[in-house]
């Protein structure tokens, strides 16, 4: 399957399919706390049931012009993922998420794999629109927001219960003629 380089330090881009079930739950396994503190996959995925079942919703999404899932491999084991969790074509909107096991964190590899994402989503998709939800105490990704160039538009107060606990959630979002403004300035060129 095809694989798109995000750099010189061996790490890929690849679509993330139902057969990787194993390789996503030993991903869960390596940092379930660290990627469960902020969101719900980590609960999705406690075996290789749920694993499956997690990707195939992905590939069912995939298959209806929904949604889609791409795992980030760094020196060929599986570290993480993004993933449109919404995916609107005639609305040109869509959401997008990850997350990362901790041994691959502090590398840029979301923000790499992301601005793939983003050209592919605005120049080959049309999209117009790319959100980004983000609990406000997760400040690695919100940094992402932040690098990718998006605007903070607002907070929803408390809106998401995670794990027994009450959160808020912010939303940043970046539209098609800003990532072609900052592309034309070189802003997304490097880590």
């Amino acid at each position: 399957m095809y694989a798109t380089s995000l750099g010189d330090d061996g790490a890929e881009l690849r679509p993330l399919e139902v057969w990787h079930a194993g390789q996503l739950l030993a991903c869960i396994d390596r940092g379930r706390e660290f990627i469960g503190r902020h969101v719900g996959l980590a609960d999705a995925v406690r075996d290789l049931d749920g694993a499956r079942a997690w990707l195939k919703s992905y590939a069912d999404k995939r298959g209806a012009d929904a949604g889609s899932v791409h795992g980030i491999w760094l020196d060929g084991r599986l570290v993480g993922g993004l993933l449109f969790r919404v995916w609107d074509t005639p609305g040109g909107v869509c959401e997008a998420g990850c997350w990362l096991e901790p041994s691959a964190a502090g590398r840029g590899l979301v923000t790499r794999g992301l601005r793939v994402l983003l050209d592919w989503a605005f120049e080959e998709r049309g999209m117009h629109r790319v959100e980004w939800y983000v609990s406000s105490a997760n400040e690695p990704s919100i940094a992402v927001a932040r690098r990718l160039g998006m605007t903070r538009e607002g907070v929803l107060r408390e809106n998401y219960l995670h794990r027994g606990v009450r959160t808020s959630t912010e939303i940043w979002a970046l539209l098609a003629p800003e990532w072609r403004a900052a592309r034309a300035r070189g802003a997304h060129d490097g880590a």
